[in-house]
């Protein structure tokens, strides 16, 4: 199975960036690498706190973390990222162990995208990244359109609104010529 090599990207120059959350450094390497050659850049933390801090820095596409971690787990950390007003939309898959389906269920519970079971294929993987930063372009095109629908909708209700004045206006010199004709 091929892996896209340009995937997706809500910003407007190059691959999508994936901010990887994984404390354990040679799993973080190890997914590094591999998105990193699907063509993805990449971003990686070993905990949550400089997840967040580097979210802020600079806008990812799609976070990718450890559900199990210390001190904020992938859990707590999804639930920042859906109370920040800025961050709230930005795709979460969480990594959990096979056995840790009461995890899995925390991290729906959460907000999270997805949540994927060690151990996985990484081609499953990268599709479900794939998938994920498709629907959130989608999502965020979605909204700019309904903000340029609304702000027409506005203009336009301020046009009609001038309208109706200058022809309240216009009635009201008419009936006042009339008066005047009927008075001469």
């Amino acid at each position: 199975m091929q892996i896209d090599p340009a995937p997706p990207s809500n910003h407007a120059q190059g691959a999508a960036r994936l901010l990887i959350i994984e404390p354990n450094r040679s799993a973080l390497s190890v997914l590094a690498k591999r998105l990193g050659e699907a063509g993805y850049r990449i971003i990686g933390c070993d905990n949550a706190a400089n997840a967040t801090a580097e979210m802020l820095r600079l806008p990812v596409d799609l976070v990718l973390a450890e559900l199990r971690m210390a001190p904020v787990s992938g859990v707590g950390l999804t639930r920042l990222i859906r109370d920040d007003t800025v961050l709230k939309d930005t795709p979460v898959i969480l990594i959990t162990g096979r056995t840790d389906s009461g995890g899995a269920v925390e991290g729906f519970l959460a907000g999270a995208d997805d949540v994927v079971a060690k151990p996985f294929h990484f081609e499953v993987l990268a599709a479900r990244i794939a998938r994920r930063i498709s629907r959130a372009r989608s999502v965020k095109e979605l909204r700019a359109d309904n903000a340029t629908l609304d702000a027409r909708v506005v203009t336009r209700s301020i046009e009609l609104g001038e309208i109706r004045a200058a022809l309240m206006e216009s009635e009201a010199e008419r009936l006042r010529l009339q008066q005047l004709i009927i008075r001469d």
